[in-house]
């Protein structure tokens, strides 16, 4: 039996999947269709929240986005990793534990063809890490965290390298 606390083991909260298209149209469409193609799950549209430097309107269409959960997730990171040979740089992960990689080509990817219908898109990989009890801080009455169990961008290597194989540069 082990003295491990339940409480304290890293899991991955969701994985979300971005495409940033920069516009609507027809290349929102093309890009929508490649996630629910490569995911099998519903891609969202995302809209610009408010005017930028880059002179984009409140509310325009700009990307499209999928987020996984559980095993779909698990399945689809083993892939995306593979896609960049498991290798991550340290300044992908952030202070809450949280990392994010890109993938150039989504025919990077393991078992996804060339699709001339589509084209080629590059994509964002963004992982959420939580440990049990992150609820919590979304409740109606929000409360706080304690200092032990925020997760920490080591806690989040050591999951990665663990559970993955990630070798850290």
């Amino acid at each position: 039996m082990t003295n491990e606390n339940p409480m304290r083991e890293v899991r991955m909260g969701k994985l979300t999947i971005n495409i940033g298209c920069g516009t609507g149209g027809e290349k929102l469409d093309k890009a929508k269709k490649l996630l629910e193609k490569i995911t099998g799950k519903k891609a969202v549209i995302t809209n610009s929240r408010s005017r930028s430097t880059f002179g984009v309107a409140k509310g325009r269409p700009l990307g499209c986005m999928v987020t996984l959960r559980g095993n779909d997730a698990t399945g689809f990171l083993k892939k995306a990793l593979d896609a960049i040979d498991g290798k991550l740089p340290e300044r992908v992960f952030d202070r809450q534990g949280n990392f994010s990689f890109g993938v150039r080509e989504q025919i990077d990817l393991p078992g996804v063809r060339y699709d001339p219908e589509i084209g080629i898109y590059g994509m964002d990989v963004c992982v959420t890490l939580e440990r049990r009890g992150f609820r919590v801080k979304e409740k109606r009455i929000p409360h706080k965290l304690g200092k032990r169990h925020v997760i920490t961008s080591d806690d989040a290597k050591e999951w990665a390298a663990k559970n993955f194989g990630v070798k850290v540069e």
